[in-house]
């Protein structure tokens, strides 16, 4: 059974930071490309963050380059979002995602394998 459990989320006030995280099972995990998605209410889901299996390398939405760092740990088929200097805009329900090819990164219908979500609300 492929599974994508992301856990990490929570409240934290503007400026304070988080680090998600997705444990993978269930696929070979090295082939995929792993990205994170958010959706807030009343708005599409965005890619935040890809991390390509190939090559390792790194893609990020403008909105929040210089701030999040993707990173993988292959060894326990995990992929990681640190985020700081959160914004209240950050706040919403943050996904992680499997897939085995496509581009742009950040569209999500190529993803084939979806997490559940880990709620993030930035507030004071």
């Amino acid at each position: 059974e492929v599974q994508l459990v992301e856990s990490g989320g929570g409240l934290v006030q503007p400026g304070g930071s988080l680090r998600l995280s997705c444990v993978a099972s269930g696929f070979t995990f090295d082939d995929y490309d792993i990205g994170w998605f958010r959706q807030a209410p009343r708005t599409e889901r965005e890619g935040v963050s890809c991390i390509r299996s190939s090559d390792g390398r790194t893609f990020y939405a403008d909105s929040v380059k210089g701030r999040f760092t993707i990173s993988s740990d292959n060894a326990k088929n995990t992929v990681y979002l640190q985020m700081n200097s959160l914004k209240p805009e950050d706040t919403a329900v943050y996904y992680c995602a499997a897939q085995l090819t496509g581009w742009p990164w950040d569209r999500a219908a190529t993803y084939d394998y979806w997490g559940q979500g880990t709620q993030v609300t930035v507030s004071s």
